[in-house]
């Protein structure tokens, strides 16, 4: 398989630093949270991550509904990231919290799961994390 896209980001100065991406769009201050001794005055690399399994899962669900002709009218997706101490250094905790439009409940449950297994984020991610999919259809 071809690359579809690929794009680059540098990071100087670990959590007390910042990074940026190769065009310039993003561009950030990142500090270390509160809860971990820092003084929060910019993001870190959690909020990052969780914003970004956010937006490409919820790429993915409308993927998959078009592709199945699922009438998905609308949706939000928050990410829930969590940094936890693990015997030898770190790990992240995931959840994704789904609320759906347009759907029952068995509907959005069958897209996110196969959402599930599309994104790329959740490819990255499995077998490695363990990622809650809570899904509330509206």
């Amino acid at each position: 398989m071809s690359t579809l896209y690929q794009t680059r980001a540098t990071a100087t100065g670990g959590r007390e630093g910042g990074v940026r991406s190769n065009d310039g769009l993003l561009d950030v201050r990142l500090a270390m949270p509160k809860a971990l001794g820092g003084k929060e005055d910019g993001t870190n690399p959690e909020q990052l991550f969780a914003a970004g399994y956010a937006a490409c899962f919820q790429s993915a669900m409308a993927f998959v509904a078009r592709q199945q002709k699922i009438p998905l009218t609308g949706s939000t997706v928050t990410g829930v990231v969590g940094l936890a101490a693990q015997e030898v250094g770190f790990k992240l905790e995931v959840a994704l919290e789904v609320e759906t439009q347009g759907l029952s409940q068995e509907q959005a449950e069958a897209l996110v799961a196969t959402a599930h297994q599309v994104c790329p984020y959740s490819n990255a991610t499995r077998g490695n994390i363990d990622v809650a999919l809570n899904v509330k259809a509206a």
